[in-house]
Parts: structure tokens; sequence; C-alpha cells
């Protein structure tokens, strides 16, 4: 129960946020807004900026899974300081060549695997510079 979700956070920093990162967004961190997969995005409490970063420190306490390719492209230039301005603050529309979000398929069965792979296939297309053994005459 709520005992062995304590018990995960502290152990993992995969899952969710650590208790040291809960800690410090419920100290020194403001709610800037959610996307729509129940990721919540943070900044400094009042755009105070960091010292050593020279800008305010951004941040975002993921939903389950630490993921970082689950951040839709509109936050993921507010959390790089690319824009100043978060997705929650303007009318934000995806471009048409921003695609919706794919979680990371690396290890499932989902996973690319390009022709030629020895998980797929196997079998090669021949290449103009494939390897011809030298053979002796004679």
């Amino acid at each position: 129960g709520r005992e062995m979700s304590y018990i995960v956070r502290f152990f993992t920093w995969w899952n969710k946020a650590t208790l040291s990162t809960g800690l410090w967004t419920m100290l020194y961190g403001e709610r800037v807004g959610e996307d729509e997969f129940g990721n919540v995005y943070y900044r400094r409490r009042g755009g105070k900026k960091d010292a050593a970063l020279g800008v305010e420190r951004r941040w975002v306490i993921y939903k389950g899974y630490c993921e970082g390719s689950a951040t839709p492209p509109g936050w993921y230039g507010w959390l790089h300081h690319t824009v100043d301005v978060p997705p929650t603050a303007e009318t934000y529309t995806a471009k048409d060549w921003e695609l919706p979000h794919l979680p990371n398929l690396t290890g499932t069965p989902q996973a690319y695997r390009p022709p030629g792979s020895q998980l797929s296939t196997g079998e090669r297309t021949p290449a103009g510079g494939d390897y011809v053994a030298w053979r002796p005459e004679g």
C-alpha cells in the first residue's frame, strides 16, 4: 500500500520523483502546468534565477516512469529554455511535422529492427561494396 509507495520512491529514481525531488518541489517549486499525459511541470517559485545556471530552474515530475521522450514538444521547448512561455500560457498548437508521442520501444517486441538485423529477418540486401574473397589462381 502506501508504505510500499514510499519505499519505491526512496530507492528508485525512474518512478515518479524521488523523495528529495518531491521535497525540493514542495519547498521551492511553483506549478506551471500539466500535459496531456499527466506530467506536471514546475519552475523555481517566482521565476527566481538559479545563480549557477543564470536562468530559472525548470523541471518535470512524470506521471509513472521517468521517460524523457514522453515530454510533448511545447513543454520540451519550455523546459530547455527554447521558449519563455509555457504551453499553458499561450494557444500552442502542434506543427504539421510534429508527430504524436510514442514511447521508447527499445527492448520490446515492437522495437525497430532494420533490414539485415539478426532480430529481423536476418537477410541483408546485397550492397555494391560487399566483400569478395581473394582466390589464388591456379
